[in-house]
């Protein structure tokens, strides 16, 4: 961002500050700031570094002066080998504005220095004059070391190797604790796999087992009671809708009573037992969404005529296997 300051002419040295302090003050500042280009553990010869100052808020069109600092002008015994690699830059750091809409920056003014050789070095003091007065930054101090050198092959030292720990329970904890969950879910994984699969190889139930097993679980005079007769039907015709289908490959899952005992009406159910199953299902039909209570005479006969049903279709069935079995060996 293009600063809009009015930069005054870069005083000579510090006899032109001493005329301007006769107008403004001489504040102290607080401490410069030494950055160096290359991040690194120490300062060696010929490192380069950034040397200068920080201002805050300073109000746009507000005249700055920086002096000039070259090999001459630092010359001292605690300097000697310092050396100037390029003059004053400066960066707008923040920009803001206050209600009267006048800009105030942030502003880093710094020069590039590079030791020559090794040693302390106490840096000068930096001055800048911003408006009528001098701000005085305090200076700061720079340790160059020289590089490392092997005395037997006059060759730098390579980069020293990383240093290894050894691992502690602390770290290995965690990683143990993982690895034995992960080990857990795996196994609880496979042995899922291993039952699916063998739940998959079984064989499937018979029809009529499957069904007398549901109805089995009807018995008893409490599913009878008033307020259980329409699970107690529920569930019985279910069982028998689920072996209708398997026995006669009728949809009676989705069917009505009259679209079941309609396209049974061909097969080979005896018509007693034909009757009383669609007498069966149509009271079901009654007790489930008519709000029907049935008697307990009729309740004591439902079971026993869904089995009665079951065992002698199923009976039928071997008997017809049987018949068509003869008929083809002859």
């Amino acid at each position: 961002m293009k600063l809009k300051l009015i930069l005054a002419a870069l005083l000579a040295g510090t006899s032109l500050f001493a005329q301007e302090e006769e107008q403004g003050r001489r504040i102290q500042a607080g401490p410069s700031f030494l950055e160096p280009l290359q991040r690194r553990d120490s300062i060696l010869v010929w490192d380069h570094f950034h040397y200068g100052i920080e201002l805050k808020d300073i109000q746009e069109g507000t005249p700055i002066a920086l002096p000039v600092i070259d090999e001459n002008s630092i010359k001292s015994t605690a300097n000697n080998g310092l050396a100037i690699i390029g003059g004053w830059q400066m960066d707008t750091v923040k920009v803001s504005s206050r209600r009267d809409s006048i800009a105030r920056y942030d502003i880093r003014a710094y020069i590039s220095l590079a030791p020559e050789i090794p040693g302390q070095f106490e840096l000068f003091e930096l001055e800048c004059m911003v408006g009528k007065d001098t701000l005085v930054f305090i200076h700061q101090m720079m340790d160059v070391k020289e590089p490392s050198i092997d005395l037997e092959t006059f060759q730098p030292n390579d980069i020293k190797p990383q240093v290894k720990f050894p691992l502690t329970l602390q770290e290995v904890a965690p990683w143990a604790v993982g690895l034995i969950i992960l080990c857990q879910l795996i196994w609880y994984l496979v042995k899922w796999l291993k039952s699916r699969k063998k739940e998959e190889e079984k064989p499937a139930e018979p029809a009529h087992i499957r069904a007398l097993r549901k109805l089995d679980k009807f018995r008893g005079e409490k599913h009878w009671k008033p307020e259980n007769q329409k699970n107690f039907y529920s569930g019985v015709t279910d069982a028998l809708r689920e072996y209708i289908a398997a026995r006669y490959g009728v949809g009676a899952m989705e069917m009505t009573t009259a679209e079941i005992f309609q396209d049974l009406k061909g097969s080979d159910i005896p018509s007693d037992l034909y009757q009383e199953m669609k007498d069966l299902f149509e009271r079901a039909d009654f007790v489930k969404f008519a709000k029907y209570t049935a008697s307990n005479e009729d309740n004591v006969t439902v079971l026993p005529a869904a089995v009665r049903f079951v065992t002698e279709t199923y009976q039928q069935e071997i008997a017809d296997q049987v018949g068509n079995e003869e008929k083809e060996a002859k």
